[in-house]
């Protein structure tokens, strides 16, 4: 169970005292909290690549060089390349039943509106239902657009000047004031209908991105908000039920809590912290129904529960109504932040009555990759032998056999660039965490990037250091003293050992396309998924309507 953007102060396990979060405080007490679960990357698209197939994003080419950190049309050809193995398709070559409901947000098609090639379907999964990109402010009326805001100005502007041009040109001729060829006038006018065809048609994103599909098929375009919420949890308890007699696997990837911020009417105005505390404690109720689930059908001691975020809290979003972003309690950063602690570090827990014991809780580093081996070792599958993996099997760390996590090494990466980097010594229960490169907050003094919005990770928005920032994770986690030589006897060997294992893991990495691209992250028409004849794509999905496959 993965929740969207929640920060690591949101919950009353890890912290909050003010969002009310019973049942996933009682998943903690039940099972084994993670406090230094880590994810692989601060943004969607990179974190949930890397998640799924339990290696660093930048190996799949996602990995970005630029603005475009995530995808960010539906229609567009980018996604999770085939030559991936996600989890779910080796579980599903094992006999599982395979499951995704809510957020996918790896791509859809490569070269027609129908070949699926980055579909759940296509990447293991025997049932998709949710949404195949995120949710943005475009998908609920009266929030604007986060997609690409300041090209979508330059066009409208373009297309405004044109336009005047255009009406200009016929008035002085019309009036007589001075011959203008009919040539000029036409080309003007074919130019205006360009201008506006490619600032209006691309950027319809709550018809093309806002949408729900069942397996292939859209259901519903552009999704209805307000009853998401009980069709998502509903359809992944049916598939719970379809499946309780055979061995299955559901990633339930809740839409909540990326903004746009949306609520049923049971849980609007019921929190002290608005409408995000509303979402979170609606998120809360969304973990109670499936728990409720396993345990209705008698399926607790044979089923393994995790719960995460695919990363950190977006505390530069906010309105006059309030924050809309999450809280990553003591943690620097957030969102997009590269490798500060509160972009990356997120809820961890798992739960498995008479297998793991309750209330435990490991301090070791642990990371969202993770979950691959430990699902795959568990299902009595192999990984793959042609490519390197990231993630380590959990079971040992989680069932107590062992006191110390394999993640002697982690590194941070801020699209594809490596940002930060930890070593947790074998001799010792210091973390030590170094930046090559921050973020640079504003305005001066900020704890975010406010006055862009959203952190960026390429030159000209971040600030390198050499030496590197280090920090000691064990007594300072909130990275707020840098060590220097002075301060830390071991400051050299820390730098050395980091540096050397810096080369060691970039030995490993190989080329591979970059699905970040502009031409790889652009709208194209013949790619957007559509439910109707395109370009009249509308529908709204048959009430009680649920999916019978797998």
């Amino acid at each position: 169970m993965m929740v969207d953007d929640l920060g690591i102060g949101d919950i009353g396990c890890f912290g909050n005292d003010t969002i009310r979060t019973p049942n996933i405080d009682k998943l903690a007490l039940d099972g084994v909290k993670l406090t230094q679960h880590i994810a692989a990357a601060p943004l969607c698209t990179p974190s949930r690549a890397a998640f799924m197939t339990g290696r660093y994003a930048l190996r799949s080419g996602l990995g970005a060089i630029g603005r475009v950190q995530v995808i960010l049309f539906l229609g567009a050809s980018g996604g999770l390349p085939t030559s991936e193995t996600t989890f779910a398709k080796l579980l599903q070559k094992e006999g599982y039943a395979t499951g995704i409901v809510g957020k996918w947000h790896l791509g859809v098609n490569c070269e027609s509106r129908n070949d699926h090639c980055h579909h759940p379907n296509n990447h293991g999964f025997d049932y998709f239902y949710g949404l195949p990109f995120t949710l943005f402010n475009d998908c609920k009326p009266g929030e604007g657009s986060d997609v690409l805001a300041d090209i979508q100005q330059k066009l409208w502007n373009l297309t405004l000047l044109v336009g005047l041009a255009l009406l200009t040109l016929v008035c002085v001729h019309a009036a007589g004031l001075l011959e203008v060829s009919g040539k000029i006038i036409v080309l003007l006018a074919l130019l205006w209908f360009l201008a506006f065809g490619v600032w209006y048609v691309p950027f319809q994103l709550h018809t093309w991105n806002c949408i729900l599909m069942r397996n292939q098929e859209v259901v519903e375009q552009p999704i209805v908000l307000e009853t998401l919420t009980e069709r998502l949890i509903r359809e992944a308890e049916q598939f719970v039920e379809r499946n309780q007699h055979k061995p299955f696997m559901l990633f339930l990837s809740l839409a909540h809590v990326h903004t746009p911020l949306f609520i049923s009417k049971d849980f609007a105005g019921k929190s002290k912290n608005g409408l995000y505390g509303d979402n979170v404690e609606e998120v809360d109720w969304m973990i109670g129904r499936m728990v409720n689930a396993i345990e209705r059908l008698n399926l607790s001691d044979r089923t393994l529960m995790y719960f995460t975020s695919d990363h950190g809290g977006f505390i530069e979003d906010s309105d006059a109504r309030g924050q809309k972003g999450g809280w990553n309690g003591i943690y620097r950063g957030g969102k997009a932040m590269g490798g500060w602690e509160g972009g990356i570090r997120v809820p961890g827990i798992f739960r498995w009555p008479g297998r793991l014991a309750a209330g435990r809780v490991i301090d070791e580093p642990t990371s969202l990759m993770d979950l691959y081996p430990t699902l795959v070792n568990l299902a009595g599958a192999e990984l793959p032998k042609d490519r390197i993996f990231d993630g380590h099997d959990l079971m040992p760390l989680i069932e107590g056999r062992t006191e110390r996590s394999e993640h002697e090494f982690m590194f941070h990466y801020c699209g594809m660039y490596l940002n930060a980097a930890r070593w947790h010594p074998p001799d010792s229960n210091a973390v030590f965490k170094v930046h090559f490169f921050t973020p640079n907050f504003s305005p001066p003094g900020a704890g975010g990037c406010y006055d862009i919005g959203i952190c960026m990770c390429h030159k000209g928005f971040v600030t390198y250091h050499n030496p590197p920032l280090m920090f000691d994770l064990a007594v300072d986690p909130s990275e707020s003293t840098p060590l220097t030589a002075e301060t830390k006897l071991r400051y050299a060997e820390v730098l050395q050992r980091i540096r050397e294992a810096v080369e060691e893991h970039r030995r490993t990495l190989q080329p591979a396309p970059n699905q970040l691209s502009w031409e790889n992250v652009l709208w194209r028409p013949w790619l957007q998924p559509c439910c109707g004849t395109f370009p009249f794509c509308s529908c709204v999905e048959a009430t009680g309507s649920a999916g019978t496959a797998a």
